[in-house]
């Protein structure tokens, strides 16, 4: 399950959601990951751009991953601005068990972070700059290698 909010993300709406679920299914293990635009330089926030239909295949992928290891996986990201001090990701994977949910925390983080299809900017005097040396480059996006 995948979604996708203009602007900051409503955090304690989806944590409140998110528990609620896992509480439903009797699962144990509720591991979640928050991403907070943070104080750096002189900017005011950040924004993002994301090609929405490659980021639903990508995110696929790893649901049915998930799946396979019998772990739930949610997860939350902001389009446009997100002021500094606000969420923009969040993600929760969820199992009867620590073992199997903590066993994808730390590759999905990695994946997401390498191979979403999001562009991020920082936000400074109101205007968006591209943020070119926190970025990296999208496996098979280019037209040459």
């Amino acid at each position: 399950m995948l979604e996708i909010y203009e602007g900051p993300l409503p955090v304690f709406e989806l944590y409140k959601r998110w528990e609620g679920e896992a509480i439903e299914k009797n699962l144990g293990a509720f591991c979640l990951f928050e991403g907070i635009v943070r104080e750096e330089g002189d900017i005011e926030g950040l924004s993002f751009d994301i090609y929405e239909p490659l980021f639903l295949k990508w995110f696929e992928v790893w649901e049915q991953k998930a799946k396979d290891q019998k772990v739930f996986l949610r997860m939350a990201h902001s389009k446009g601005n997100v002021a500094k001090f606000q969420s923009s990701y969040m993600v929760a994977l969820m199992s009867a068990h620590r073992k199997a949910a903590l066993s994808l925390y730390e590759d999905f983080i990695n994946d997401f972070k390498h191979s979403a299809p999001i562009w991020k900017y920082d936000i400074k005097n109101n205007e968006r700059i591209y943020a070119k040396d926190r970025s990296f480059v999208l496996k098979g996006s280019g037209i040459l290698s």
